[in-house]
């Protein structure tokens, strides 16, 4: 699965974008001052430079969608794209040169510590007064832009996702070969992951399948609930404080878990190690049997590379588990992928600033399904054309297989190139792809989620200096002890331990300065 951005625009990202102006939701930053809009002169052609990173290679630096940007928004667009795993060392000797472009694409885990470095020190452009100006920025939740703010002010809009996550998915035929049923607790999806790794699921007289994808990180961390979910802070310690989940029962329940079945052989052997990429592989090769899914952004073609395999295979999702609290439903997400921040010399050059805003919120707009077609100009555009960038299959737009590799469409070049929907229901991903299986899978992941219940983490919002200073090492820490575990290089017996290790770190002061800022101190109440 390949649940990140990817150096194209797959067909739920053209789903995806803004919201009408009609919306009545009022604008986050109200509070602040009224600017007036940037003054613009529209037959001034503008330089605009920017940075983004993307996963997989990146698209020409010449190319038809980017003539066609040019054109429209009559700039000469100069933008770097870098791959993910280039892109930490590419941002720190940029922001160190101190030549910064005008717009800058940041990951979502540079929320705390990058994003919030360099807002302080004066590097981006606050951006409050003009979130009232844009229709796909008035649509942003409070709580997002909330997460945005350093020192009370907003100095990132964020880019779209919605609200759920990935969920563990099984391969239904293998299920069905073995006898069993849907698991509902993590005892029975351990005795799954032990017959797809003894009982030959395929039925191909190999010993050759097992159980849980996973890789590098402890990735996918499977949770099927705030509970057991490493990012949630839903426990408590004795003191009654929150403290992250990645010090929880539930945690410590999962990597007992990992760790019985890696002795099974019923999980990936070198897990500790293996990328993204090959994890995915793993499981779209027809050798394990329980991965993850999204409705948002799963990849038709390694789907379509394992049904050559399997022709047959049949998937099915798990829903929320009951905790040992009494608590069924899934950890709610961020609300948004990433961010975009602007230069703060773009202060002193409002005509440009106004180009920058605009190109930035055409990016974002929101197509309804019966938009989705040559007839709306917009869509049509940024597309790459019907017949040139994509075709209109079965009433649906299909992008062309070189539509990323040749840079056709001018999707692929907008830093903000995910867009924000209204609601998240409001997007149909399940139409989006073009196998049945697949589609299939996503509209039962739609539907589930229409229903569940969503925990949001009440550190949304809230800084801790000391997270900001030590949080990474310490999860770093805690991910590296915690790997040995499940390899049985370090007893599971010693999670109490583990525990104190962290507090000792540094943990305590964290635990201690997110608490100070919780005003919500029931985790059954943060359920919604």
């Amino acid at each position: 699965m390949n649940a990140k951005r990817t150096t194209f625009v797959t067909l739920a990202v053209l789903l995806a974008a803004t919201a009408v102006a009609c919306s009545k939701q009022p604008a986050a930053g109200t509070n602040q001052p009224s600017a007036e809009a940037p003054k613009e002169d529209p037959n001034k052609k503008h330089t605009i430079t920017a940075l983004d990173f993307r996963y997989g290679d990146p698209p020409p630096s010449s190319s038809p969608g980017l003539n066609m940007i040019n054109e429209k928004f009559n700039i000469d667009y100069k933008v770097t794209f870098v791959t993910n795993t280039a892109f930490d060392e590419k941002i720190n000797a940029t922001f160190a040169s101190g030549d910064i472009p005008d717009m800058v694409g940041l990951m979502s885990t540079d929320l705390k510590a990058r994003y919030a470095k360099f807002a302080k020190q004066g590097a981006f452009l606050p951006l409050d007064d003009y979130i009232k100006q844009y229709p796909t920025l008035q649509v942003v939740p409070d709580f997002i832009w909330d997460s945005m703010r350093v020192n009370g002010k907003i100095y990132a809009i964020p880019q779209y996702s919605p609200k759920f996550q990935v969920v563990t998915v099984i391969r239904k035929d293998w299920l069905d070969a073995v006898g069993m049923k849907v698991p509902t607790n993590y005892e029975e999806l351990k005795q799954v992951a032990l017959a797809f790794t003894k009982n030959d699921p395929d039925k191909n007289g190999k010993n050759d399948t097992y159980g849980f994808a996973i890789g590098k990180d402890i990735n996918p961390n499977f949770n099927q609930g705030p509970y057991w979910d490493p990012d949630a802070w839903y426990h408590k310690n004795k003191d009654g404080n929150y403290i992250p989940g990645m010090i929880g029962e539930g945690r410590k329940e999962i990597i007992q878990m990992l760790a019985d079945l890696y002795k099974e052989g019923a999980i990936t052997k070198d897990y500790a190690v293996l990328n993204w990429a090959d994890t995915n592989k793993e499981f779209y090769s027809g050798k394990a049997g329980i991965f993850i899914g999204t409705p948002r952004g799963m990849s038709q073609a390694y789907m379509d590379g394992l049904l050559k395999i399997h022709p047959n295979a049949q998937f099915v999702s798990l829903g929320a588990f009951v905790d040992k609290n009494g608590n069924q439903g899934l950890t709610a997400g961020s609300g948004f992928a990433g961010l975009t921040v602007l230069n703060a010399k773009l202060a002193k050059e409002p005509d440009k600033l106004k180009r920058i805003l605009t190109l930035n919120e055409f990016g974002r707009k929101f197509y309804a399904d019966d938009q989705k077609n040559e007839k709306n100009a917009d869509f049509d555009w940024w597309s790459g054309k019907v017949g040139v960038g994509y075709d209109m299959v079965n009433g649906q737009p299909v992008n062309k297989k070189n539509f990323a590799s040749d840079g056709l469409a001018p999707s692929t070049y907008f830093v903000d190139n995910v867009a924000w929907a209204p609601k998240d229901t409001d997007v149909n991903y399940s139409i989006t792809y073009q196998t049945k299986q697949l589609s299939d899978l996503v509209k039962e992941i739609e539907t589930m989620y229409k229903s569940v219940k969503l925990y949001a983490n009440p550190i949304n919002g809230l800084e801790s200096p000391a997270d900001l200073e030590k949080g990474d090492e310490l999860k770093k820490y805690l991910m590296n002890e915690q790997v040995k575990m499940i390899a049985g290089q370090r007893p599971v017996s010693d999670w109490d331990k583990l525990v104190q290790e962290y507090m000792d770190k540094g943990g305590a002061k964290i635990v201690q300065e997110y608490n100070a800022g919780i005003k919500n101190k029931d985790p059954k109440a943060l359920f919604k």
